[in-house]
């Protein structure tokens, strides 16, 4: 027994440190189509570009914010459930989900101009000027080059030194990667230098808001306006795209433990 307590005294002991957490106040509410099963969102030059799954109804949509109406799309083949997209130059490049292979197109006209193959999963893509950033559900983050989509590297994501899996859409903000964490209403800032996970974003209050927040019709949906320094959110099959402005609360002793 003194031999198995003395085992017992030299293991660690995990324990949490203190990860800096937000809330959200909303700014301004947008529509959002509520049949959109939303996986890639983002703002460019005045628009909102979507990537929506599941098969026979994934589509790639360029959407006007002020009235959630898709001004122009094109639907994916039944066989492919459509993952996040990316803007690089003039080409908008999408994944899809356990398929293996990507699309790009043409950004102005949608029109595909070449696939690209990756081994796993395809869950969510941002850039940061000079890397494509490619989720895939796990705990890592792709690195890609752009121009070839080839990987050249990984960040391994962690939240006080623990692996954080089901990272998800990807958001370029500020320096940052924002994610959305499958099936949280947590939004992680990620340090892409680190993998560090720096800070969450609880949104269960603006998520229960919607009264669809239930199921598979969960938080995911990151864009950011430059610009304009505006952040949204939504999530698949929601009724409205919020615009928000994030708050500090008091730190959880184990906010790292709410991840999965």
């Amino acid at each position: 027994m003194l031999f198995a307590l003395a085992i017992l005294a030299i293991l660690p002991i995990w324990t949490y440190a203190a990860v800096p957490e937000y809330t959200a106040t909303i700014v301004h509410r947008y529509p959002h189509d509520p049949q959109a099963f939303t996986e890639g969102l983002l703002y460019h030059d005045g628009f909102l570009y979507e990537s929506t799954g599941r098969k026979g109804q994934s589509a790639i949509r360029k959407v006007t914010l002020q009235t959630g109406a898709v001004v122009q799309q094109k639907a994916l083949d039944a066989s492919y459930f459509g993952e996040g997209i990316v803007i690089w130059k003039n080409r908008l490049i999408q994944l899809t989900w356990q398929t293996q292979i990507g699309f790009v197109y043409d950004l102005a006209t949608f029109q595909q101009r070449s696939t690209f193959h990756y081994p796993g999963e395809g869950w969510a893509l941002t850039q940061d000027g000079h890397h494509l950033i490619m989720s895939d559900g796990t705990s890592d983050l792709r690195l890609l080059d752009p121009d070839n989509l080839n990987e050249i590297g990984r960040i391994h994501v962690t939240c006080d030194g623990r692996p954080v899996h089901r990272i998800n859409e990807l958001e370029w903000v500020r320096g940052e990667i924002y994610a959305n964490i499958w099936v949280t209403n947590f939004i992680a800032r990620i340090d892409p230098a680190t993998g560090n996970i720096t800070g969450l974003i609880d949104l269960t209050d603006l998520a229960n808001s919607t009264g669809v927040a239930t199921g598979d019709n969960v938080l995911n949906g990151i864009a950011y306006d430059a610009n304009a320094d505006r952040l949204f959110v939504t999530g698949k099959l929601w009724p409205t795209l919020f615009q928000i402005r994030l708050s500090a609360r008091p730190v959880g002793e184990q906010s790292c433990q709410a991840l999965p």
